[in-house]
């Protein structure tokens, strides 16, 4: 959902951003990418989902590290917005523009995906060696940062090392950057275990506004994140989700080459995709998803 007559300063896979001067208008639409490329076929109410788990953990981390968000109340649009209030109601934020560091903030706290794959290889995640006899979706002694560039649209983020990392930003950002990653989601981890989910891994972005640094965008988003059932987790194999990671499975199983345009999504699957995004936003809000604009 795009509001018509709305032309946007920047796009990205999913949210379309309007500048304000010192303020942006982040709108998160109901689009869905898998393997870095946009699908044809929209997720209902997903970009509310987003936009609602992003506030919620805003508030509840905002003792750990400030954030770019100001108000999601459209008393508070900008005049030339007014008038699509009803289109962006549940699923835009005011927010203060920062100067966005160039890099994706990444921790794991399980063994899947393709951290799994290379750990079959070589015994390593993104480099970091690791113990041997670890089974697919395996908790991690210890949450893993691993740092990724960010890529432009239809591209593909590459896996950079920490040393890496300090060249692009600088050593002492590179490491508060580290140290605020894994803090936030380990207390993040830990409040959404006992709501009944396992937050395998995410990835966090950072900018400075005003000079301090400031978590920006999403955060701990069904997009952003792997997020698992508590009650069915068993080491060994893949683990059910409830996050995009069933859209991802359907299009391995189609046969996509990931290379040529993607298949349409049958109605079903944008559906139970959909479902699965706001049983996750109720069990680690413990709120009911009410939509409140036009899906």
């Amino acid at each position: 959902m795009q509001p018509q007559g709305l032309h946007p300063d920047a796009q990205g896979k999913v949210r379309d951003l309007y500048d304000l001067g010192d303020r942006l208008l982040l709108v998160a639409s109901d689009r869905i990418s898998a393997f870095d490329i946009v699908l044809p076929d929209p997720i209902p109410y997903k970009g509310e989902v987003l936009t609602k788990l992003s506030l919620f953990w805003f508030e509840m981390l905002g003792d750990i590290v400030e954030n770019h968000f100001i108000s999601a109340d459209v008393a508070d649009l900008p005049p030339e917005f007014a008038s699509h209030a009803d289109e962006l109601r549940g699923r835009f934020m005011l927010v203060h523009k920062a100067d966005v560091f160039p890099v994706e903030c990444i921790v794991r706290g399980y063994l899947a995906g393709s951290g799994w794959k290379e750990y079959l290889r070589s015994a390593t995640v993104c480099g970091i060696p690791l113990p041997g006899g670890l089974r697919e979706s395996d908790r991690l002694e210890e949450p893993l940062f691993t740092p990724s560039t960010k890529a432009e649209i239809g591209e593909h983020d590459e896996n950079i090392s920490f040393e890496r990392m300090s060249e692009i930003v600088g050593q002492e950002t590179a490491e508060r950057l580290r140290s605020v990653s894994v803090e936030v989601y380990s207390a993040a981890r830990e409040h959404a275990a006992k709501r009944g989910i396992i937050i395998a891994d995410t990835k966090f972005e950072f900018g400075r506004v005003r000079g301090r640094m400031t978590l920006i965008d999403e955060v701990l988003t069904p997009d952003s994140s792997r997020f698992w059932p508590v009650d069915r987790y068993e080491p060994g194999h893949g683990q059910p989700s409830f996050d995009k990671q069933y859209v991802r499975d359907w299009l391995e199983d189609s046969g996509w080459d990931k290379a040529t345009p993607p298949p349409r999504l049958p109605r079903e699957v944008a559906e139970a995709t959909s479902a699965k995004y706001i049983q996750a936003y109720e069990m680690i809000t413990g709120r009911r998803f009410e939509p409140e604009g036009n899906a």
